[in-house]
């Protein structure tokens, strides 16, 4: 495919799979408008990247289908004044997606070839306020970082608790929470040490690997 037939395939995509299934956030749309997910993917799958599927990426991960990515991005309400971290770099591309809409992304992946991967590529399209970190995403950001937003591209059956220390207040955290082999992706805000959680979809994500 040529870089016209991408674009052409990335506004299909939006026009389909973002506004028409309900993300009105034009910031958001934006952002998957701009950013060329068929990068974030091996060659052999760039045809399929824009399809409404999650597509693997080696070493049993994933990259979550471009829905998912608009809607959490979405419901994150972010900006530029934001600091973010992400659980679970992956293939990067959520990663690229967040440097559009925030201020700063702290983003921590636990294997090593999947990160070098990603860093390479959001380096190649100049994503300037990312900040990686290979480690324990469970335990959150190693230093004593506090975040506006939290989003964990991991599921579990519960929030870790590390990463509920590192959410300002009132943060916004997303991450999939599975109760037996059903997920939901949820939306958690923190309020006076508490939290109120909402559903927002069902979900599959790959398992959280980490000490918590």
């Amino acid at each position: 495919m040529t870089t016209d037939s991408f674009q052409r395939a990335r506004e299909r995509m939006v026009a389909e799979e973002v506004i028409g299934r309900g993300v009105k956030d034009a910031r958001v749309i934006a952002a998957l408008q701009k950013v060329p997910r068929h990068l974030f993917v091996e060659p052999a799958l760039a045809q399929r990247c824009y399809d409404t599927r999650s597509l693997p990426i080696g070493r049993e991960q994933t990259i979550s289908q471009p829905y998912i990515v608009a809607l959490m991005s979405e419901q994150l309400l972010l900006s530029k004044e934001h600091k973010v971290l992400e659980v679970g770099t992956g293939s990067g591309y959520t990663c690229a997606v967040l440097a559009e809409l925030a201020g700063e992304v702290y983003t921590i992946e636990c294997i090593e070839a999947l990160q070098n991967r990603a860093r390479r590529i959001l380096n190649s399209l100049r994503c300037g306020n990312v900040h990686y970190r290979l480690g324990d995403g469970s335990q959150g950001w190693p230093e004593d970082v506090k975040f506006d937003r939290i989003l964990v591209t991991a599921s579990a059956a519960e929030i870790p608790h590390r990463l509920l220390k590192q959410l300002k207040e009132p943060g916004r955290l997303i991450m999939p929470l599975a109760h037996g082999s059903r997920q939901e992706l949820t939306l958690a805000i923190k309020v006076q040490g508490k939290l109120r959680r909402r559903k927002l979809a069902t979900c599959d994500f790959v398992p959280l690997v980490g000490s918590a």
